[in-house]
């Protein structure tokens, strides 16, 4: 055994001792899901320390001379420099750390050969169940080229290189056949799965020089997103030296079309386009912008022309503000969504089809109709691929803004497919301010105070979010000014 998998297996003993210690820890639910508080965790492993900010991005618990690293709002946690990934993300509720209760007790399996994985389902030693391969797709983009590894269970997963010419990522524990898929997209020439022993490699063969490469992962079911960046294409270069000048507010729905509406007749729509006024003035008064709105009375706009006033306009961000709608009336809190063909689960899938409903409303098929065009939808997602890292970086900033302030439930930053947000050739996300579906949210949100309490918590955000952005706008152009200089 290689040292560095001596290294990886010594790690998870670590883990496999603090579930152990952990067993029997206090639990809370959150998203349907028990977690464990993570300071809890680290209380019941005596050589455990922990770093843990309410309002930090990372957590870290170090044991000896092994470091597990969380990041809020993901599944993926790193055991040192090794990926691996819970059944459920990590989550911070009023400024506590939760891990889903599963983390105490188990680990991947497969991870390291020969280490007995202690599972929720069967004790220390036995085997661990295989974990297959579903699917191997791709999408080729302008900016990147997207491979999808979909599975049966949970993966583990390592980048053993990255090359000009190539990457190579392990898939630890992955049973699959080999295969090969052609690409050809100018970018990313093919993908093969091999055999590595117990595991399986995957190899990304590029046809000229690789640039960046970011991965993800995903539940419901499970995927491993891997997304690799042309070296030619880095973001949305023409804002690289802008200043942030023009919001455009979108409130959902609208006209006869009244989106969700709850148990005593709270439309989505009025209480959506209220909200969105109060986000209008304190931004233009506190963050000196100039907001434009996609409606500002009751009446319809289709999904194409919200974004197509946004894109006239030249705005810099698009921000659609929705209430959501749950099958359970006990569903209650916020999450924050940026586009994306992959969803992130079932539930992100759920509201997107919801949002998305209002499509056959916005008129009959042929001349004129909004469906007679339908399967551009498949590639609404293209016009946003160059904006996904900043539509991400936007959504979790504004999410955690929310969260904090408003002190309700965090259901998370999602992806999904949502066609409001497909067109807009600017950084953009949808916002999920609370469930009208549920009675006790719905006599919260017909409240003028929790209104503003909404209203401040976005404009905070969009307020960090532009800090951000005008700190690496001078950055970018700290260089350029040294050479002039000289």
């Amino acid at each position: 055994m290689s040292q560095r998998r001596v290294a990886v297996a010594v790690a998870v003993l670590l883990l496999i001792s603090a579930g152990v210690a952990g067993a029997g820890l206090p639990t809370v639910t959150h998203d349907g899901r028990p977690y464990v508080e993570l300071k809890r965790v680290a209380a019941a492993h005596g050589d455990a320390e922990l770093e843990a900010s309410p309002a930090g991005t990372r957590a870290r618990l170090r044991v000896p001379g092994h470091v597990v690293t969380f990041t809020r709002n993901w599944a993926q946690i790193l055991v040192n420099d090794t990926p691996l990934v819970l059944d459920a993300p990590v989550r911070v509720k009023r400024g506590v750390w939760l891990v889903p209760e599963s983390f105490v007790g188990r680990v991947l399996p497969g991870l390291a050969p020969g280490v007995a994985v202690v599972t929720a389902q069967a004790g220390p030693g036995a085997p661990a169940p295989a974990v297959t391969l579903a699917e191997l797709r791709f999408r080729s983009y302008p900016s990147f080229t997207r491979v999808v590894v979909e599975t049966s269970g949970l993966l583990a997963y390592r980048i053993e290189r990255q090359g000009p010419k190539e990457a190579r990522i392990r898939l630890i524990g992955l049973a699959a056949r080999a295969q090969a898929a052609e690409i050809r997209d100018g970018f990313v020439d093919e993908v093969r799965l091999e055999r590595a022993g117990v595991d399986a490699l995957l190899r990304v063969v590029f046809e000229g020089t690789a640039g960046t490469t970011r991965t993800s992962t995903l539940t419901d079911p499970h995927r491993l997103v891997l997304e690799f960046g042309r070296p030619t294409e880095t973001g949305p270069r023409q804002e690289e030296l802008m200043p942030l000048r023009t919001i455009v507010l979108d409130a959902g729905h609208g006209g006869h079309d009244p989106g969700a509406v709850g148990p005593t007749g709270l439309t989505e729509k009025g209480l959506v386009l209220d909200v969105t006024r109060r986000v209008a003035r304190l931004a233009e008064e506190q963050l000196g912008v100039r907001v434009l709105l996609t409606r500002d009375a009751d009446y319809f706009v289709s999904l194409a022309d919200r974004t197509s006033l946004a894109n006239r306009a030249r705005a810099d961000l698009f921000v659609s503000i929705h209430a959501n709608a749950g099958r359970q009336t006990r569903a209650d809190g916020v999450e924050t969504y940026f586009l994306s063909s992959e969803a992130t689960d079932s539930e992100a899938r759920q509201v997107a089809a919801l949002e998305n409903g209002v499509v056959p409303l916005e008129g009959p098929p042929g001349r004129g109709g909004a469906t007679k065009d339908i399967v551009k939808t498949i590639l609404w997602d293209l016009a946003q691929s160059e904006f996904q890292t900043e539509s991400s970086r936007l959504a979790e900033i504004v999410h955690d803004s929310m969260t904090q302030t408003l002190r309700i439930g965090n259901r998370g930053v999602k992806q999904a497919e949502l066609y409001v947000l497909g067109g807009a050739a600017m950084p953009a996300i949808l916002i999920e301010i609370g469930f009208v579906t549920n009675p006790k949210a719905e006599r919260r949100l017909k409240d003028a105070s929790y209104r503003d309490e909404i209203a401040r918590a976005i404009v905070a955000g969009l307020a960090e979010y532009k800090r951000n952005w005008d700190q690496r706008k001078r950055a970018a152009r700290a260089p350029s000014l040294v050479t002039k200089r000289r």
